[in-house]
């Protein structure tokens, strides 16, 4: 397909792969995961996001808003969402900042041409470009023509999926793709679907496939509170991790708080907003038994020192 739907296109990225990285968010994903750090990205349609610290009460917003879903009461700006139609009219209007639209159509070659400003810095330090999300493979037909692009060019890829997708599109994808950054939460389906709304053995199949094929991949573990940091749970990962065809090198990702104001933004409910961040002593436990199984563990990427 030559246009697909994104959030945000990020240079300069550090995080999502090895080297310096553009990172272009694909929109909607079929998981709903408590802590999601990207909610924008989960629906495919558009997302109204607002900043009311932003707003300097103006009113521009409310003249172009032809549906009536924006007022101002009492120096305050809202916004009834059942009304809004996400014309974004509102959001193009507004110079503080204060209404974005989440969401827009792009072609491949629009992205391409993103892409390609930063090769130098790819070609230097061994970079590329990540696609994530959302979930990528949610819209299997872009990925698959912007992965040929990258090829075409000579430009790393690196997919950051949370596996769950049919597997031929998994079979589609991965000769196209130089690392997988693939996350992996629940071994038990019960409690995945819990957190997730979505079950798991799609997630463990693609797993166990591309590691039957040797396919270049770093398994990423969100340790969330009172989610999946129990014993119980880390052991199941580390069983299933050690019993892979290849074994693959696993990255824990502490939880953080990052992105739950966005939740605000949005005006949806924050699942986990009584959860605090992991004391070090429970990374530390979920190395040490990720490490039992004889897998390599990294935290945040990186070799993990805990502090003193």
């Amino acid at each position: 397909m030559s246009s697909g739907f994104i959030f945000d296109i990020k240079r300069f990225a550090i995080h999502d792969g090895p080297g310096v990285r553009t990172t272009v968010f694909f929109k909607g994903c079929p998981l709903r995961c408590w802590a999601c750090h990207n909610p924008e990205g989960q629906q495919r349609a558009p997302d109204l996001m607002l900043r009311e610290e932003r707003c300097n009460l103006c009113g521009d917003c409310v003249e172009l808003c032809e549906p009536h879903a924006i007022s101002l009461e009492e120096d305050t700006l809202s916004l009834d969402r059942e009304k809004c139609d996400l014309c974004g009219r509102c959001a193009e209007g507004c110079l503080t900042g204060a209404i974005e639209l989440a969401g827009r159509e792009v072609t491949a070659a629009e992205v391409m041409q993103q892409v390609e400003r930063d090769t130098v810095y790819y070609d230097e330090g061994g970079g590329g470009v990540t696609f994530s999300g959302g979930e990528p493979l949610f819209q299997p037909g872009f990925l698959l023509t912007l992965l040929r692009e990258c090829k075409r060019r000579e430009i790393t890829t690196t997919v950051d999926t949370c596996g769950y997708g049919p597997r031929r599109v998994v079979e589609a994808v991965y000769p196209l793709v130089d690392l997988f950054l693939y996350d992996l939460k629940l071994i038990d389906n019960d409690r995945h679907r819990a957190f997730t709304e979505v079950p798991n053995g799609p997630i463990l199949g693609n797993l166990r496939w591309l590691a039957g094929m040797a396919a270049p991949v770093t398994v990423r573990v969100p340790l969330l509170p009172g989610v999946n940091d129990d014993e119980a749970n880390v052991r199941a990962l580390g069983e299933f991790l050690a019993e892979l065809a290849t074994l693959y090198p696993v990255d824990i990702l502490p939880y953080h708080r990052i992105g739950v104001d966005k939740y605000d933004r949005l005006g949806r409910p924050y699942r986990l907003e009584d959860a605090d961040v992991l004391p070090d002593a429970a990374v530390v436990a979920a190395v040490q038994m990720l490490e039992e199984f004889g897998l390599k563990v990294s935290v945040r990427g990186e070799s993990y020192v805990p502090e003193r």
